[in-house]
């Protein structure tokens, strides 16, 4: 079997299993498939529920994916720090790290989408922004172009609800005065009964949005906040989208089967009243 379909028969296992457990089954794939390529290719390529650490130093939460990990560990936006620190020696290869530069606007990001956290997931919930050079030359600037991802993440007290949101984007300067933005969007929602376990929803969107926008620099506002407004723009634009999706996909469906197909809705004499109707009907069809 060649590379390309043990990739795909391995999504399309994981499409087929319980939504719930997709980080224990694609864990359980890995363990199984045994190619480091194929690994990587794979965690990078599924959107898992994101696990909650906190940064040591700082002691703020952070959100951990794909993105900051290295090996077995993930570093802090807030600190830069990786946990459980990595320990190199002269040989050893460094963990990734934005340059200096890319830094300061990450530093900037985190806490502007934990304002963003603030006021959209009613003060609860955990926010983290990563963000990574796509040039070849880490000291060119952020005329070169970057990527990222911002991420969100809420459950209620009871556990019952859970919201992921993973929103990686890529910024590419097209000329001095505009930029290209891609976003790809991935929510993930777990929904059950406290009460009763057997009723759960589950499952994940993903949405793409891309946008060109002028940078515009006379008004003052410099390129760093320029880039963190149409990112911020475009975020709160896919999550507007994305909850409307889920809404008449999850709730609209479920309203109708329930209210539909399972239980009617109208009160039994008016049922009683449409059957007589029905006979009526066709007994006047048998006459003619």
């Amino acid at each position: 079997m060649s590379y390309e379909d043990k990739f795909d028969s391995s999504l399309d296992i994981l499409r087929r299993l319980d939504p719930r457990s997709i980080t224990t089954n694609l864990n359980n794939i890995c363990t199984l498939v045994r190619d480091e390529e194929l690994v990587q290719d794979l965690l990078s390529s599924v959107d898992t529920p994101l696990k909650v650490s906190r940064c040591q130093e700082t002691g703020k939460e952070y959100l951990c994916c794909d993105y900051n990990r290295d090996g077995d560990s993930y570093r802090s936006p807030w600190s830069n720090t990786y946990y459980p620190k990595i320990s190199t020696g002269d040989d050893d290869e460094l963990p990734p790290f934005p340059s200096e530069l890319l830094r300061q606007l990450e530093i900037k990001a985190n806490d502007s989408f934990d304002i963003y956290r603030d006021l959209y997931y009613e003060g609860a919930g955990v926010s983290s922004v990563y963000l990574w050079d796509t040039a070849e030359d880490e000291n060119s600037g952020l005329d070169e172009g970057f990527a990222g991802v911002v991420l969100f993440k809420k459950e209620t007290d009871d556990k019952s609800g859970k919201w992921d949101s993973i929103h990686v984007f890529e910024v590419i300067p097209e000329s001095k005065t505009s930029v290209l933005y891609k976003l790809t969007t991935s929510v993930i929602l777990d929904l059950s009964n406290t009460k009763d376990s057997s009723l759960s929803l589950s499952g994940n969107l993903t949405r793409q949005l891309e946008s060109t926008q002028v940078i515009e620099l006379d008004g003052g506002v410099n390129l760093e906040s320029n880039h963190l407004i149409n990112l911020g723009t475009l975020i709160e634009k896919s999550e507007y989208n994305i909850r409307n999706l889920l809404q008449e996909v999850y709730f609209d469906k479920l309203k109708d089967i329930m209210l539909k197909d399972l239980r009617s809705i109208g009160d039994i004499s008016d049922k009683k009243l449409d059957d007589l109707k029905q006979s009526e009907i066709v007994k006047g069809l048998q006459g003619m």
